[in-house]
């Protein structure tokens, strides 16, 4: 749980960092590309190949595809057909998606992980809705393909992490991971950028850098790491915790408007979700000496 919360606190920031410093100014494909390459770059020092099989390594890379780059195909694409508060509303319902995915991949149902996801998208709710029109159903439908990768992506790992040796260094082929991503990003720039708004400053350099080696790189890492290690309750709902983080980092720093009500209500709401799940782990759980 340590890697999750930490890594949305790392990406709390991100969301002011792109919606302040790179949106409408610097090519958002381009800066996907730049973001991942970034990460690949963390990690391919470390790169052991010989540690995985062929099938293994395509898995991994296939999972990086989906989680980053498919996913932000989908992501950028839904913000052509909707406004950005719509685009917001319909994230929330990633939780589901986690638990869903994660009972079908390891072959179970629990029922009590839609309880408590369906009590954290309640959360985010409560923070994000605004009044939608009655033409959102495409985009709606796009911005879902987006939360489905961000979704497979996490759970795949934490399948395909299942079967490997418990000692083998993750730091060492996750490399793959981004470069399968690199497998998109880099025919999506080819085929959609814009090559007249690359990054123009200092200081779109240092937000794309930092994006890039830290958020991208040291970020995914970690989250994909913390993911195997609590149960799919618990990752749906840190999914939706970057809701308030990111709207409380917004406010302290940017001093951007924001529903205080609405913020401490949904928070209180996942946050107790949170709390409702470790509950329900203790008394499953067989008593220890």
């Amino acid at each position: 749980m340590g890697y999750l919360v930490g890594v949305t606190v790392l990406w709390a920031f991100s969301f002011s960092l792109i919606g302040v410093y790179l949106a409408g100014q610097v090519d958002s494909y381009f800066a996907v590309l730049t973001r991942i390459a970034l990460a690949a770059l963390v990690f391919l020092p470390f790169l052991r190949p010989s540690l995985l099989r062929g099938r293994q390594r395509l898995a991994l890379m296939g999972l990086g595809a989906v989680q980053l780059g498919v996913m932000y195909i989908f992501f950028y694409q839904s913000f052509l057909l909707l406004s950005v508060p719509e685009v917001l509303l319909f994230t929330i319902f990633t939780p589901l998606y986690v638990t869903l995915l994660d009972d079908a991949l390891f072959g179970r149902f629990t029922p009590f992980h839609l309880v408590t996801a369906g009590l954290a998208v309640a959360g985010a709710a409560v923070i994000r809705y605004q009044g939608i029109d009655s033409g959102f159903w495409q985009g709606f439908l796009v911005v879902q393909g987006a939360n489905l990768c961000f979704a497979l992506g996490q759970v795949g790992y934490r399948r395909l992490s299942a079967g490997l040796p418990a000692a083998l260094p993750r730091h060492s082929i996750f490399a793959w991971f981004y470069l399968g991503a690199l497998v998109v990003a880099v025919p999506a720039f080819a085929l959609l950028g814009d090559a007249s708004a690359l990054p123009s400053t200092g200081v779109h350099w240092g937000v794309l850098a930092w994006l890039g080696l830290v958020a991208s790189g040291l970020g995914y890492f970690l989250w994909n790491l913390g993911a195997t290690r609590v149960d799919a309750g618990a990752l749906a709902i840190m999914n939706n915790a970057l809701v308030p983080a990111g709207l409380l980092v917004n406010l302290m720093i940017w001093n951007r408007d924001a529903d205080l009500p609405r913020l401490a209500l949904g928070g209180a709401i996942i946050v107790g979700s949170l709390a409702l799940n470790e509950w329900w782990l203790r008394r499953r759980s067989p008593a220890t000496a």
